[in-house]
């Protein structure tokens, strides 16, 4: 298996060169602080602007090149990450903290995006309708938006930014990625792979770093057309307003407080694994995680039972451990945020069942016990806010419909599922619910990569990500009049 080399400055790839940065990232495995994952230059503002100039330049070419270079490209990107699962999925479980096996799932995950849209470079279809007048003919098609800048959190380190940079290159547009500074390791080894792979000069571009520097640069520079972002909503609102004072096109997938409805004639044992997956694996980093398990009464106290027995049962430690079930917090700051909110949730009167414990590894780590709270409102501020960790809630409902009203009382709307086996429960939640994504018996997190991911309300703003829907953003509609 290869390894990362520590000793190794990872360089900024900018019109086709690897160019150093202004300074240099120490990545930190958050199993073990004193591993140094690798070193990753930091890229400056000018740094952000050449990069922005050479996928500037690069746009004509690319733009205009015939679906079949677009595909080969990115068939031969998806064929080498599915080659190097093992490294890949190594890499990413010490820099972001995921066991090995969801890892290496996120890898897959990975190659699979690149392989759906470079079949898409070859469906890319348009329409020729009459016109309401004689003579003329009308075609709709779709052409690329430009330069295209990424902006990807650090919780799905290879996964998202490939089903950001997959179609925007399937559809002809220029990049410019700026991967999340806490995890730089499986950006630049896509980046890697697709410069490898033969990937124009300029057509993708890489620059490691700060928001501060690279991020606002990308934001405020006028030869950026589109920008698509993943993170926090505070931030989003930030990258909006920018991006909306300039017209650029902008596309935001934000947080999630995702409810997870059990029902009285809910199969126990689908309710508690759905709950058990969709809330605290991946260490409930994910803006699809379930953190709100809203349970009616006659159910409510064995499924209690069964989910704190399972929960006591999770290993949490070395996620490269065949044996763990949790890996490691991302870094001091999120175990910082986590703790607070396990102290608010008692502080407002919730009963923590079990979990909610820092606890020492065999090397340093930034290690929590998945933590479960009982008898909460869902006025309480860990139902009201997104905690972003192995943190989940039980709220008791009556029946139903006060399930229903509870779980669409939220400013997000991502992810929503219910545990039932009755078809119009089932039916009515999939048609009621105010999320993007619905799941029945089945977690809120896991989602399809040939599908549209997106939510509603503070969760999403602007087009549909992945699957045929990824085009809305990464194409514009050009309508033409032809008359003979």
């Amino acid at each position: 298996m290869k390894m990362n080399d520590v000793t190794k400055q990872h360089r900024n790839l900018i019109a086709g060169e690897w160019v150093e940065g202004a300074e240099i990232n120490e990545n930190r495995n958050p199993a073990n602080t004193d591993e140094i994952v690798g070193r990753y230059a930091r890229a400056s503002r000018d740094d952000a602007k050449r990069a922005i100039a050479a996928a500037r330049t690069a746009v004509p070419a690319w733009s205009s090149s015939g679906p079949q270079q677009r595909h080969d490209l990115l068939k031969k990107v998806s064929d080498t990450i599915a080659a190097r699962v093992d490294e890949l999925g190594e890499l990413l479980a010490r820099e972001e903290g995921k066991t090995f096996a969801e890892a290496k799932g996120e890898v897959m995950r990975a190659s699979q995006v690149f392989g759906f849209f470079a079949g898409e470079t070859l469906r890319q279809t348009g329409d020729a309708v009459d016109s309401v007048r004689p003579g003329v003919e009308v075609m709709v098609q779709r052409e690329a938006l430009g330069v295209i800048g990424l902006i990807t959190p650090w919780n799905f380190p290879i996964a998202i930014p490939a089903w950001k940079i997959a179609p925007a290159l399937a559809y002809g547009n220029c990049v410019v990625l700026k991967p999340a500074d806490l995890t730089p390791g499986c950006a630049w080894a896509l980046a890697e792979i697709l410069h490898e792979a033969g990937v124009p000069e300029g057509v993708f571009n890489l620059v490691m770093g700060r928001g501060s520097e690279v991020g606002a640069e990308i934001l405020e520079n006028p030869e950026i057309d589109a920008v698509s972002f993943t993170g926090s909503v505070e931030t989003g609102r930030m990258v909006a307003e920018k991006c909306v004072a300039q017209m650029k096109k902008v596309q935001l997938e934000m947080g999630g407080k995702n409810p997870l409805v059990v029902l009285d004639d809910a199969d126990l044992d689908t309710a508690v694994d759905c709950a058990l997956n969709g809330a605290f694996f991946s260490t409930g980093q994910r803006c699809t995680a379930s953190s709100r398990l809203i349970v009616t009464e006659a159910i409510h106290d064995r499924f209690v039972e069964a989910l704190t027995e399972k929960l006591r049962a999770l290993k949490v430690g070395d996620p490269m451990d065949g044996a763990v079930h949790i890996g490691p917090v991302v870094d001091e700051n999120q175990l910082e945020q986590n703790k607070r909110y396990v102290k608010i949730g008692q502080e407002e009167g919730a009963t923590l069942v079990c979990g909610g414990e820092v606890i020492e590894g065999p090397t340093p780590g930034h290690f929590m016990t998945p933590a479960l709270f009982t008898n909460t409102t869902n006025e309480m501020r860990i139902n009201r806010e997104e905690i972003f960790g192995p943190v989940a809630t039980v709220i008791k409902v009556a029946d139903y419909n006060e399930a229903l009203r509870v779980a669409n009382d939220t400013d997000f709307g991502l992810s929503a599922g219910i545990c039932t086996t009755s078809l119009g429960h089932a039916a009515h939640f999939r048609r009621n619910a105010e999320a993007g994504m619905v799941m029945v018996n089945l977690p809120t997190a896991g989602v399809d990569y040939h599908t549209p991911f997106g939510g509603r309300k503070g969760s999403s703003y602007g087009p549909r990500e992945q699957g045929q829907y990824a085009r809305e953003f990464y194409t514009t509609v050009k309508t033409s009049y032809i008359k003979a």
